[in-house]
C-alpha cells in the first residue's frame, strides 16, 4: 500500500550510458523544477492594472550531492572529460531520477533530456568536523518530463 505524500529519501538516479550501481547512489538531489518567465505590459490609459504576459519557460539545473567518488568511477570520468574537454568535450545524456517506494519500485519518475555537468565541486573540508566529503555535480539540461 502506497501512502501520499511519499517519503522523499528513497530515490534512484541513472544515467543513460553509465551503468554502475555506485554511480547511482547520491545523498541529495534538487533542482526538479520549472519557470515561466514573464512581461509586465502597461496599457495605455489604464492605471488599474498591468498585463503580465509569458515569456519563456525556464529550468532550474539539476543538483546531485554524494560522497566523492573514486577516479575511475564513470560520472567522475564523464565530468572531468566534460569540464576539461571544453565544448568540444561535452556528451549530453539521458539521466532518470525516480522516487522509490518501500519495495524500491519506482512511485514517480522525472526523465532529463540532454543533460551535461556545468559545475563539479568538491565540499569543503574541515578538520573539526566528522563528515563525509561531498562532490556536488550540477547538470543543465534541456527539458524535463515527468514519467509516472
Amino acid at each position: 500500500m502506497i501512502t501520499y505524500p511519499p517519503a522523499a529519501f528513497h530515490f534512484k538516479v541513472t544515467f543513460g550510458g553509465i551503468g554502475s550501481a555506485a554511480d547511482a547512489s547520491f545523498q541529495e538531489v534538487s533542482g526538479i523544477g520549472a519557470k515561466i518567465e514573464t512581461e509586465e505590459v502597461v496599457e495605455g490609459g489604464e492605471n488599474a492594472f498591468v498585463h503580465v504576459l509569458p515569456k519563456k519557460v525556464t529550468h532550474n539545473n539539476l543538483v546531485l550531492k554524494r560522497g566523492i567518488a573514486p577516479i575511475d568511477s564513470e560520472l567522475v570520468t564523464w565530468c572531468q572529460d566534460t569540464m576539461v574537454g571544453g565544448l568540444s568535450g561535452i556528451e549530453p545524456k539521458l539521466v532518470h531520477v525516480h522516487l522509490l517506494d518501500a519495495e524500491r519500485n519506482p512511485l514517480h519518475g522525472w526523465t532529463f533530456a540532454n543533460a551535461y555537468p556545468v559545475r563539479w565541486e568538491l565540499g569543503a573540508f574541515n578538520a573539526e568536523e566528522n563528515k563525509v566529503a561531498v562532490e556536488t555535480i550540477e547538470l543543465a539540461y534541456a527539458y524535463w518530463m515527468r514519467e509516472i
